[in-house]
């Protein structure tokens, strides 16, 4: 045969086995990574600008158009999470099992093993930091039973909340056809999360957490450059493009932006922070005031000393500082613990205004900050029993966490 001839043969028989593999990768594809993007189509571009406070809407393009949430779903899975926890269903130390499904849900994941367990709280935080699609199975299973009734939920939640448009099958995001959402659903869903959850909005401004020995950083870069902004959640299939919902505050006025079916994270959060600048030139009115920081504080849910220092509940009001002294009356023996707090300023707010709001229940109380386990816990020392038991009470009656604790 002549070289010419042989070289022809040997191009089509590379170029068909070459054909082969490809349709062979192709089937070895996970189930939920195919039929995910067509040839000439491109996510749903769309984008909306929202005050927090009052809900108006600055800003919006395409806002209602249908498309697919991805992981913004986790924060759905996540307000579930925070509801269940000022219930007392669930504790932020509490073990989980991770069961076989939650195990095989693909990346991003924490590689959690059948039958290993997680904390309530490395859960969340493996939300949102990873993204972790196994930690929002094992959450989901926790409250659900399983993850479709867990989703059914979710649903629910969303109508209860204005979400018209929404419509949950699972609890990560991962692609499922019959899973969508709208930006403006997703910025109701994040205005919530803001304002009726402040004491569980503080997980959001988490960048990394700690597992197993390692450091687990997240995928939110835009928080780290953009000044105020202190989450809230990104997302990204190949069906939506790169998502973000985002808030952040300036000068005492907070902004939520969502930009759904970016082309990649860059452009994405160049689009979220331009929406943030347009919306923070607008003029505000005055003498509006600056949102309080959301702070961890502890319930009488938690059953030890160790978990109390962890269990997260509303935060209490901000107020002046107490000019009052940090030492403690000895008028009794016991003290009330109304909250746990990042800083011995926002511990000492709170052990002021809880003071004011007790009034003559209070008599003979002192404020008294208490550091531990690099938390610094608002107390009242100096009550007896019945009076402690009779202050907790009236807190805990106006929604407020409060619990006895007897000194030593």
């Amino acid at each position: 045969m002549p070289l010419l001839a042989r070289a022809s043969t040997l191009l089509l028989s590379l170029t068909a086995f070459a054909a082969l593999l490809a349709a062979i990768l192709l089937a070895s594809q996970p189930a939920w990574a195919k039929g995910s993007r067509k040839a000439g189509w491109s996510p749903v571009a769309a984008e909306i600008l929202m005050e927090a406070g009052s809900g108006k809407v600055l800003r919006a393009r395409n806002a209602d158009t249908l498309t697919y949430p991805a992981s913004l779903t986790k924060m759905m899975t996540l307000m579930l999470t925070f509801e269940a926890l000022d219930r007392g269903t669930l504790r932020p130390d509490q073990r989980l099992v991770v069961s076989k499904h939650a195990a095989s849900m693909p990346p991003s994941r924490l590689w959690l093993a059948p039958g290993s367990t997680i904390t309530v709280e490395q859960a969340i935080l493996a939300l949102v930091t990873r993204s972790a699609n196994d930690a929002a199975v094992v959450l989901a299973e926790a409250l659900g039973g399983s993850e479709p009734a867990f989703a059914g939920k979710m649903t629910a939640r969303a109508r209860a909340l204005g979400m018209r448009r929404t419509v949950f099958r699972n609890a990560s995001g991962l692609p499922d056809r019959l899973q969508r959402t709208t930006a403006r659903d997703m910025a109701i869903l994040s205005r919530a999360l803001i304002r009726r959850h402040a004491g569980h909005y503080a997980y959001f401004q988490r960048r990394s957490f700690d597992w197993q020995g390692t450091t687990v950083y997240g995928h939110n870069r835009l928080m780290a450059r953009y000044p105020g902004m202190d989450g809230i959640k990104t997302g990204y299939i190949a069906a939506s493009g790169f998502n973000l919902a985002a808030s952040a505050v300036r000068d005492g006025r907070r902004l939520i932006a969502v930009v759904m079916g970016g082309h990649s994270a860059a452009t994405r959060d160049d689009r979220v922070a331009d929406l943030l600048d347009i919306g923070f030139k607008r003029p505000t009115s005055p003498a509006r005031p600056a949102p309080a920081t959301p702070d961890l504080v502890i319930t009488r849910k938690s059953s030890s000393a160790a978990e109390r220092s962890t269990a997260v509940s509303v935060a209490v009001p901000s107020a002046k500082p107490s000019t009052g002294s940090a030492g403690g009356s000895a008028a009794g023996s016991w003290s009330i613990q109304v909250g746990a707090f990042a800083s011995r300023a926002a511990a000492a707010r709170s052990a002021g205004v809880t003071a004011r709001r007790l009034g003559a229940l209070a008599a003979g109380a002192s404020p008294e900050i208490v550091r531990s386990g690099g938390l610094y816990k608002a107390r009242l020392t100096g009550f007896p029993a019945a009076n402690a038991d009779a202050a907790c009470a009236t807190l805990k009656a106006a929604g407020h966490g409060c619990f006895a604790v007897q000194g030593r």
